[in-house]
């Protein structure tokens, strides 16, 4: 869907300057516009223009960089394969939520001796079937085992009963598999109960809806990371070389301030950085991952602008304040290998121990994603996540306020 979306906004823009060019319209438009360019500007329209001409700049310098290119296009696309491919394999042990309903014996000792069991991993947070269906949603778990109330009570002499499984669409293969395996465990003691009829059984139901897949916490950290590599990577590489060439001093010689110099760098960089993104979706929801935005378009794209904006103030305040790269890749390192592992980038935060989550939950780079994942994958609006869009804008607000009182030109 997201391929033919690009596909069809290329079509249009090679169809537009066509048309722009052939017809008599584009000798006018551009006639007006060299002569509204002609008439003297405020000094509000200059400062404007002054930003707009230097993100142009930034852009242009960008696609004429093909390392650039490689490592905010390219390199997540490599990583989207690898990771990718993982998150299409199976299963290797069963993550579960077991709800006892019973209150007999026999369902009691089910349950321990099923927590014993190394082949099944308990949720023992799961205590209901509304909580189950919450991870079984977000892939937190495979299945959701039921012991209705029935379960182990004694009829015809011996206790008998049948469990039920539920599982959502992602997690069908999987729930297949832990029926069998569950029958398997309910023959052998069927067997020492009765002959005729089994006693015991176990019955599968899908809940009808479409949880989360491994791949689709890929994809949400792999926009991320993107995030991470343009945003402070990418200032921290070039504004150090900048000043080293001399060219941030003659800049700074200049009528241009430094709120002009950040302006145009952040908007060129939400133009690079929706475009690299852009592509990583393309890509993800192609036939070989299968990825798919149940969100809406225009407020993921807000939100990620959004989060390249707070991001990118971290790349400015390391760049802007190091003299060389010497200074500049140390100090980028620090801040970004905590984010990289702890903000769910490569890992979801629930596989992490509870008190981590807390801490990790802070992170600039962690509201960012979990945003991205809600809107992307549950089909969230902007609305739904205030505290991740109020999150990122306080850790924007004091970067900014950082990289403003530490940017030297030289």
């Amino acid at each position: 869907m997201t391929g033919r979306i690009l596909l069809l906004i290329i079509i249009v823009l090679l169809v537009v300057r066509v048309l722009y060019k052939r017809t008599p319209l584009g000798p006018r438009l551009k006639a007006s516009r060299q002569a509204k360019e002609a008439r003297p500007m405020s000094s509000a329209q200059k400062q404007l223009f002054t930003v707009v001409i230097f993100a142009k700049i930034s852009i242009l310098r960008y696609f004429r960089d093909r390392v650039a290119i490689f490592f905010t296009v390219l390199f997540p696309l490599i990583f989207l394969v690898v990771f990718g491919s993982f998150s299409k394999g199976g299963n290797v042990s069963f993550h579960i939520g077991l709800i006892n309903q019973s209150h007999s014996q026999f369902s009691q000792k089910f349950v321990s001796d099923t927590q014993n069991n190394k082949t099944f991993k308990i949720d023992n947070t799961v205590t209901d079937l509304s909580q189950a269906n919450q991870k079984m949603s977000r892939s937190e778990i495979d299945a959701a085992v039921v012991l209705p109330p029935s379960f182990g009570n004694i009829q015809n002499g011996h206790p008998a009963g049948q469990a039920v499984i539920y599982y959502d669409q992602n997690s069908q293969q999987a729930a297949q598999t832990l029926q069998s395996v569950l029958q398997g465990e309910f023959e052998g003691i069927n067997s020492k109960l009765v002959k005729e009829p089994a006693p015991f059984g176990v019955v599968s139901k899908s809940t009808n809806t479409q949880g989360l897949s491994r791949l689709d916490y890929t994809v949400s950290g792999l926009i991320g990371f993107s995030i991470i590599g343009l945003g402070i990577f990418g200032p921290v590489n070039y504004f150090p070389l900048m000043k080293r060439q001399g060219v941030l001093r003659r800049l700074h010689i200049t009528p241009l301030r430094v709120w002009q110099f950040f302006v145009s760098s952040v908007l060129s960089n939400a133009v690079i950085g929706l475009f690299s993104i852009a592509i990583m979706i393309a890509v993800a929801s192609s036939p070989l991952f299968h990825f798919k935005i149940v969100g809406n378009y225009l407020e993921l794209a807000v939100f990620i602008v959004f989060g390249i904006l707070a991001i990118f103030g971290i790349g400015l305040a390391i760049g802007g304040w190091a003299k060389n790269e010497n200074q500049a890749a140390p100090l980028a390192n620090i801040i970004v290998f905590p984010m990289l592992f702890l903000s769910g980038t490569f890992f979801p935060r629930f596989a992490m121990p509870e008190w981590l989550q807390h801490v990790t939950s802070f992170l600039p780079l962690t509201p960012i994603i979990d945003g991205i994942r809600m809107i992307a994958t549950e089909g969230k609006h902007l609305t739904d996540i205030g505290p991740q869009i109020g999150l990122t804008a306080l850790w924007a607000v004091i970067i900014y306020a950082i990289a403003f009182r530490v940017f030297r030109w030289e």
